[in-house]
């Protein structure tokens, strides 16, 4: 069962479904979607104000990639992870090609 509860944007977790204004899957959560065009974010969708037949009009998506850092990449025991661990080394993971 879908939980229709409203949650703030910093709460929204990427991957979640992207309805239009008449419940058509567009897409998936991300990154982050233009304010203006957000009716309600939930914990099992975020609906949009596009119509169906806007949201086939809307460009691929571009840009250049989005890097973040693994906090759990030098929890390991081997020499590599001690090394990280001891210089508060940041990994950073590339998240979609």
């Amino acid at each position: 069962m879908a939980d229709d509860t409203a949650i703030s944007y910093l709460a929204a977790v990427p991957g979640t479904p992207v309805l239009s204004s008449t419940g058509t899957q567009i897409g998936t959560l991300e990154h982050f979607i233009d304010a203006d065009a957000v009716l309600e974010i939930t914990r099992s969708h975020i609906r949009c104000s596009l119509d169906d037949a806007q949201a086939s009009q809307l460009p691929p998506p571009d840009g250049p990639p989005v890097y973040r850092v693994d906090a759990l990449e030098d929890t390991g025991k081997s020499f590599h992870d001690v090394l990280g661990r001891l210089f508060r080394r940041p990994h950073w993971t590339r998240e979609r090609d």
